[in-house]
């Protein structure tokens, strides 16, 4: 537009303008109009960085809710502030020392301006916001492998490593003109590899040495499920809209000619690579060759969608939309390939982070050689994937190199990972003092019923305050009612003393069956009765039955 304008500019120059007043008169007004165009642009550009950021932010709450409906209802809280704080931590330090290493001024390996974003122009800041919060995204991917069992510090350290040295390291390498990827044909236009890849392999690298949570695997092992599957949905459709200006926000402008055909493009692939990867890991999941029960899953079809999205990152301004269904339909079997793998090999995800992200960023990589205009389908050069390969094992090594030195410190030094005892009763009340469901707000007492529920069993944990017995203090009991399961575990009870421990032999017998001690199951997280038939052991009995628990603690 501003040429354009210039063109006509010259033409009012020669000779006069017709326009009345003189040349002079036109020319001053026509730069007057050239300056107020370049505002514009300058500002659109602006506030399309703005709002893109602002929407990729509400990423982080998606995050929140998948990662909460994930994990048991013990450790709720505990999730949700460790997403808060990839916010808060992140911010500072990527303000402080991640965008300098990123995007300054300095070498083909790193930047080494704009310390605490000294120096930065102000019009920069939108630019500066916008790659905050994909640094943020990054860091989070981490959190979902690790749940429910690393310790509180060692979530501080590895956020600020991640957000201030590991990814702004990589965003240099390939999204800079001096980085040294950049330079050499290396194709990522929203981050399969640069966001996603770093983040999985930094998350498979957590989940590897912080271990599996107790219960997970072994001879009794079982899986754990998460506690909410609608909070999990919610996540997952915060996440699948967030997406949508994660990948068409990256091409940075809408000012100039072609960005709006680059933006849509994107946004319609992203939609399309997600949408057929869902059904396709849908359909797979239901016809058993993953070898489970023939189900309809939504939390399957959801990951599914997810790491077609994750997919298409590199390549969606410059695929057409049947390339990137194919896109997805591969992604599908992909994602379905890790979420196999790793349970074998004994790695505890409870998120499936590694599948999405680190399978989906790998395969982005590719496709986008394979399957852009002029790539190797279309008879191209194979140099886009031979590079796009080169920054693959770049990335898995500088992040996964990392993460291990990182993560093994912490490790060695008794940081990674809560005590057994903690893990089993759960982080929201002993480190948080927040019960994501406390037990005040939900008992009938509040709504005037004063007969039901009207006793309590105090010897519940005090993240599971539920009223033991509807006859507790009334009505008829069960004949087991006075052997109420009570709990030893240690920190914080409710009631009084623990009661005595109870000779195995005075126990009663319900169904002709003898009973050593009474235990509270929450396999799928429904809690009830059940009868064990191990030894008492002269001790107080565990009413927190867990099977691995009991194999690998069983002097406790």
């Amino acid at each position: 537009m501003a040429e354009e304008l210039s063109d006509f500019e010259d033409l009012l120059g020669g000779g006069g303008s017709p326009l009345g007043g003189g040349g002079d008169n036109a020319t001053a007004r026509l730069e007057e109009l050239k300056v107020a165009l370049e505002h514009f642009q300058s500002n659109t550009d602006v506030f399309f960085l703005i709002t893109m950021g602002t929407i990729v932010f509400f990423l982080q709450a998606g995050f929140a809710f998948l990662e909460a409906g994930a994990v048991r209802s013990k450790n709720t809280t505990n999730i949700l502030i460790k997403n808060m704080l990839d916010v808060f931590i992140g911010g500072i330090s990527y303000w402080l020392v991640g965008y300098a290493l990123a995007f300054g001024e300095g070498n083909m390996f790193c930047g080494t301006v704009y310390w605490a974003s000294v120096g930065v122009p102000d019009e920069r800041l939108a630019f500066w916001f916008f790659q905050f919060v994909f640094a943020a995204t990054c860091a989070t991917i981490v959190s979902g492998s690790m749940a429910e069992r690393c310790a509180f510090s060692a979530y501080f350290i590895y956020s600020i490593i991640l957000t201030a040295f590991v990814y702004p390291i990589v965003t240099h390498w390939a999204w800079t003109a001096e980085g040294w990827l950049s330079v050499r044909g290396y194709q990522d236009f929203a981050g399969s590899g640069v966001v996603h890849l770093t983040g999985g392999v930094a998350a498979l690298v957590g989940a590897i040495i912080l271990g599996p949570r107790i219960g997970r695997f072994g001879p009794n092992g079982r899986e754990i499920r998460g506690h909410s599957v609608p909070l999990a949905a919610l996540g997952g459709f915060i996440l699948l809209f967030g997406f949508l200006a994660f990948n068409g926000g990256s091409q940075a402008s809408i000012s100039q000619e072609g960005d709006a055909a680059a933006v849509a493009k994107s946004v319609v692939n992203t939609v399309i690579s997600g949408c057929s990867a869902g059904i396709v890991v849908l359909l797979l999941y239901r016809s058993g060759l993953c070898g489970r029960t023939h189900a309809w899953s939504f939390l399957m079809a959801l990951n599914g969608a997810l790491c077609g999205m994750v997919s298409i990152c590199s390549g969606c301004n410059v695929m057409r939309p049947w390339a990137a269904c194919v896109t997805g339909v591969i992604a599908g079997p992909i994602f379905l390939a890790f979420h196999k793998l790793l349970p074998k090999l004994r790695v505890d995800d409870p998120l499936d982070a590694v599948a999405v992200h680190m399978g989906g960023g790998l395969w982005g990589l590719v496709a986008v050689a394979l399957f852009q205009d002029g790539g190797i389908v279309f008879g191209g050069t194979p140099m886009i994937l031979a590079w796009n390969m080169v920054g693959a094992l770049a990335i898995i090594g500088w992040s996964g190199g990392i993460c291990v030195i990182m993560f093994g410190i912490m490790r060695l030094s008794g940081l990674l990972r809560v005590p057994p005892e903690l893990e089993m009763q759960g982080m929201d009340i002993v480190k948080h003092g927040e019960p994501a469901y406390p037990a005040k707000s939900w008992e009938e007492h509040q709504y005037g019923d004063n007969q039901s529920h009207s006793g309590r069993n105090k010897y519940l944990p005090p993240n599971m305050s539920s009223p033991w017995y509807q006859g507790w203090m009334g009505g008829a009991m069960p004949s087991y009612a006075p052997y109420a399961p009570y709990w030893t575990l240690p920190g914080p009870h409710r009631g009084g003393q623990y009661p005595p421990a109870q000779d195995p032999s005075t126990l009663p017998r319900p169904n002709g069956r003898r009973v050593s001690e009474f235990a509270v199951s929450d396999v799928n997280q429904h809690y009830e009765m059940e009868t064990k038939g191990y030894p008492h052991r002269g001790k107080r009995s565990s009413g927190y039955y867990n099977d691995g628990f009991e194999e690998e603690h069983s002097k406790m």
